[in-house]
């Protein structure tokens, strides 16, 4: 029987080895540098490709999203890895739902897309912090980021150690999809330019993916990007926009890399939003040219977004811009598939501009997907910030000499309160002054609402009537972190001294109030409406329920309209849709994908959280929502168009 086993085992072992030899015959990826080309499968290839962040679309939409890129002509697909999500705290790692990025890889695959992977550790992308994960900051406030900092390693070694294994049965020359990885993210736009650390950071991909996989780098097209940026032993690529001249933007790589495929890794299509700044535009027929203008070079692309998507919850990041300035919850990008996934006149532009290069597949284009207009939801006042500090949405209560960042309390997001006793005399009025402001700040002094400061508006004091023994408190909202270049150690909540006329105030108590675990929500059905009106610059609470009265098969998605209201956050049957803030646009509503809703005869809940005033006076058909079956994502702003577009890539 031993003797049976044995050689099954030993016939078996020569069969897979015999299968892998196959296998890495009939699949195989690679660069010809004396044809400036790249080889799949013994052929001349270049990619078109289009980015999706598969943590950024409902994992329920992950088909259609990529149908609609392949009918575009596209061939493969672009995405970044976010570390963050899939290690929300030390060691607690998450790949299920909407960040099975296995089942991602394989639908891919299935859908004839080669994939682009860039798995950071750093990726931009306008989310907080740029991917990284804030509680790098709580383990060793000192670390420095992205560089050879004995911290900073040694938990990126540990991540990759648990995702690049996951990812290595998916590269193309194992039979999956994956054609490319990238090594770091711009690495040349950072201050840092430590060249060990991204020398490193190829031999640990190396050691898990292998020596095979084609490994590459972008950054601007622009000789000073990559002096840092080109990493040895890997593959340097650029990125440039509509309307540039293609044959002079390569020139930067072809410096760098004396042969190989032209590469444009991110070809912009269109650009991100700003809160307080006009909706991003890029003209399809800018779009078109370029494109044509890079593939007649027998260049490979990635646009840069195809389909952008939605932040959903607290995700989206900041820039640095003249100013902090927090990212929009919509990533509609201006892509060619918008917000929604549908269709735009720019895909079309872009579908005719490929057919001129590749074939397209034998089914037609698409359209949108169904919208729809559900109406009006009423709601009510149901808790103010003093009551939530008595119920399990609140976290336990902290003291300390000095105020503590958002980092030190172990908290990712949402709001911290910091409160301290007043004692001694003040000037009529006073200054009360908090340099490190991250982000924006309501002030209370006996509960009694001050004002607001704010580091978007570089307001950091305000004159404030103080008398002994009052209590001041001061509640913190972390709009996002800097998700690019420099400033991206971005510690949240009060980073400094609070002073007072120059009186450093101490002996603080610090009220954790996430609102990540949604469940702790359902504490509101408890209440009972409150017959007081809401009070203006006090954090309150909304809610309301709705039934749609749809089967399952006629659900369709939708847009929540927050016109009229201020700043906030919204929360629908326990999922965060994200921040809203239309007074200062450009965005007005939040997209509502049709899997985030409850058919007939289940009943939706609707809550809002409103940081300062909402349009629920005395008349209470005033206090709605609309679902709408249109997004309103040019709003009026209060700044005029700004050369952000270009500050991202100039820094």
């Amino acid at each position: 029987m031993i003797v049976n086993i044995v050689f099954l085992c030993i016939v078996c072992c020569l069969t897979q080895s015999s299968n892998g030899d196959s296998l890495k015959e009939s699949h195989n990826f690679s660069i010809d540098y004396a044809n400036n080309q790249f080889i799949k499968d013994g052929k001349p290839f270049r990619y078109v490709s289009g980015a999706m962040h598969y943590f950024r679309v409902p994992f329920q939409y992950w088909p259609d999203r990529m149908r609609k890129m392949r009918a575009a002509g596209l061939n493969a697909l672009e995405t970044y890895v976010e570390w963050v999500s899939h290690e929300p705290q030390p060691g607690s790692y998450v790949f299920e739902g909407n960040l099975d990025i296995e089942s991602y890889l394989q639908l891919a695959q299935n859908f004839n897309l080669s994939v682009i992977l860039r798995p950071g550790p750093f990726i931009d992308a306008e989310r907080d912090m740029g991917g990284l994960p804030f509680w790098l900051m709580a383990v060793d406030p000192s670390i420095k980021l992205r560089t050879m900092d004995k911290s900073y390693v040694a938990s990126v070694e540990k991540w990759f150690t648990v995702l690049l294994p996951k990812i290595k049965p998916y590269l193309y020359n194992n039979g999956g999809p994956i054609i490319t990885v990238q090594v770091e993210n711009e690495y040349g736009s950072y201050s840092a330019c430590d060249r060990d650390y991204t020398s490193w950071l190829r031999d640990l991909i190396r050691k898990h993916l292998g020596n095979d996989v084609v490994l590459f780098s972008t950054d601007g097209d622009g000789d000073g990007y990559l002096q840092c940026g080109k990493i040895p032993g890997v593959y340097a690529t650029v990125d440039f926009g509509a309307g540039a001249n293609a044959l002079e933007a390569f020139k930067p790589q072809r410096h760098f890399e004396l042969a190989g495929p032209r590469v444009n890794s991110e070809f912009y299509p269109g650009w991100l939003d700003l809160w307080g700044e006009p909706h991003s535009k890029v003209d399809k027929r800018d779009v078109a040219k370029t494109l044509d203008d890079m593939l007649a070079l027998n260049a490979s692309v990635s646009m840069y977004m195809f389909h952008g998507g939605t932040s959903f919850g607290f995700t989206s990041g900041a820039l640095p811009s003249n100013t902090y300035t927090p990212c929009i919850t919509s990533y509609d990008y201006d892509a060619p598939l918008n917000e929604a996934g549908d269709p735009t006149e720019k895909y079309f532009s872009i579908r005719d501009v490929i057919s001129k290069y590749l074939p397209l597949p034998d089914f037609p284009a698409p359209g949108p997907n169904p919208k729809a207009a559900y109406g009006f939801v009423h709601l009510h006042y149901v808790a103010h910030l003093w009551d939530i500090l008595s119920t399990p949405i609140a976290g336990p209560l902290v003291h300390s000499i000095s105020p503590l960042t958002f980092e030190a309390l172990g908290q990712a997001n949402g709001y911290v309160l910091y409160c301290t006793k007043l004692h001694g005399h003040f000037p009529d009025p006073a200054l009360l002054e908090i340099k490190g402001l991250a982000d924006r700040a309501y002030i209370y002094i006996d509960m009694e609402f001050v004002g607001v400061l704010s580091r978007s508006g570089s307001l950091f004091s305000i004159p404030v009537q103080a008398a002994d023994n009052q209590k001041l408190c001061i509640l913190v909202e972390n709009q996002g972190r800097i998700a690019y270049g420099s400033g991206i150690k971005d510690f949240k909540g009060l980073t400094s001294q609070v002073t007072i006329n120059g009186r450093i105030l101490v002996d603080w108590t610090h009220r954790p109030l996430p609102f990540n675990d949604t469940v702790k929500l359902d504490w509101l059905n408890k209440l009972e409406k409150k017959q007081a009106f809401p009070i203006k610059g006090t954090l309150s609470l909304f809610s309301g329920s709705f039934a749609i009265r749809r089967n399952e098969s006629e659900m369709a998605d939708t847009f929540l309209s927050l016109s009229g209201w201020h700043k906030g956050v919204v929360f629908l049957n326990g999922i965060n849709l994200g921040r809203y803030w239309p007074v200062q646009g450009p965005q007005v509503t939040l997209y509502v994908p049709k899997y985030f809703l409850r058919a007939w005869p289940s009943k939706n809940r609707l809550i809002i959280l409103e940081q300062d005033r909402s349009p629920c006076n005395e008349n209470v058909l005033d206090c709605v929502v609309e679902f709408v079956a249109k997004p309103v994502l040019d709003g009026d702003t209060p700044a005029k168009k700004s050369s952000i577009k270009l500050f991202k890539k100039r820094v």
